[in-house]
Protein backbone atom coordinates (compact mmCIF):
# COMPACT_ATOMS: atom_id res chain seq x y z
CA UNK A 1 0.00 0.00 0.00
CA UNK A 2 1.22 3.50 -0.84
CA UNK A 3 1.99 6.19 1.73
CA UNK A 4 -0.85 8.74 1.62
CA UNK A 5 1.49 11.68 2.38
CA UNK A 6 3.78 10.73 -0.52
CA UNK A 7 0.73 10.21 -2.73
CA UNK A 8 -0.53 13.71 -1.83
CA UNK A 9 2.87 15.23 -2.74
CA UNK A 10 2.92 13.34 -6.05
CA UNK A 11 -0.67 14.39 -6.80
CA UNK A 12 0.11 18.04 -6.08
CA UNK A 13 3.22 17.86 -8.29
CA UNK A 14 1.14 16.54 -11.20
CA UNK A 15 -1.76 18.97 -10.57
CA UNK A 16 0.23 21.95 -11.85
CA UNK A 17 -2.64 24.45 -11.81
CA UNK A 18 -3.63 23.49 -8.26
CA UNK A 19 -7.32 23.06 -9.01
CA UNK A 20 -7.55 19.73 -7.17
CA UNK A 21 -7.82 17.46 -10.21
CA UNK A 22 -5.39 15.96 -12.70
CA UNK A 23 -6.27 16.48 -16.36
CA UNK A 24 -4.96 14.44 -19.27
CA UNK A 25 -2.69 17.35 -20.25
CA UNK A 26 -1.21 17.52 -16.72
CA UNK A 27 -0.75 13.75 -16.64
CA UNK A 28 0.97 13.76 -20.05
CA UNK A 29 3.31 16.55 -18.91
CA UNK A 30 4.18 14.70 -15.70
CA UNK A 31 5.01 11.53 -17.63
CA UNK A 32 7.15 13.50 -20.07
CA UNK A 33 9.05 15.11 -17.17
CA UNK A 34 9.80 11.59 -15.93
CA UNK A 35 11.18 10.68 -19.36
CA UNK A 36 8.16 9.03 -21.01
CA UNK A 37 7.94 11.20 -24.13
CA UNK A 38 5.81 8.68 -26.03
CA UNK A 39 2.59 9.38 -24.14
CA UNK A 40 0.23 11.56 -26.14
CA UNK A 41 -2.66 13.44 -24.61
CA UNK A 42 -5.00 10.81 -26.14
CA UNK A 43 -3.11 8.04 -24.34
CA UNK A 44 -3.19 10.07 -21.11
CA UNK A 45 -6.98 10.41 -21.51
CA UNK A 46 -7.33 6.62 -21.79
CA UNK A 47 -5.15 6.08 -18.71
CA UNK A 48 -7.19 8.58 -16.72
CA UNK A 49 -10.44 7.00 -17.92
CA UNK A 50 -9.38 3.65 -16.44
CA UNK A 51 -8.86 5.31 -13.03
CA UNK A 52 -11.70 7.86 -13.16
CA UNK A 53 -14.40 6.50 -10.85
CA UNK A 54 -17.07 9.15 -11.41
CA UNK A 55 -16.66 9.65 -15.18
CA UNK A 56 -15.73 13.34 -15.10
CA UNK A 57 -12.58 12.73 -17.23
CA UNK A 58 -10.20 14.02 -14.54
CA UNK A 59 -8.63 12.45 -11.46
CA UNK A 60 -9.43 13.72 -8.00
CA UNK A 61 -7.07 12.90 -5.17
CA UNK A 62 -9.50 10.23 -3.91
CA UNK A 63 -9.45 8.50 -7.31
CA UNK A 64 -5.66 8.83 -7.47
CA UNK A 65 -5.31 7.36 -3.97
CA UNK A 66 -7.78 4.54 -4.69
CA UNK A 67 -5.69 3.51 -7.69
CA UNK A 68 -2.39 3.68 -5.77
CA UNK A 69 -3.65 1.80 -2.75
CA UNK A 70 -4.93 -1.24 -4.68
Amino acid sequence: MADIDEARKQFERIDTDGDGVITAAEFKTALAQEGDWNVTESVAEVIIKTRDLNGDKVLSFDEFWTYLSK
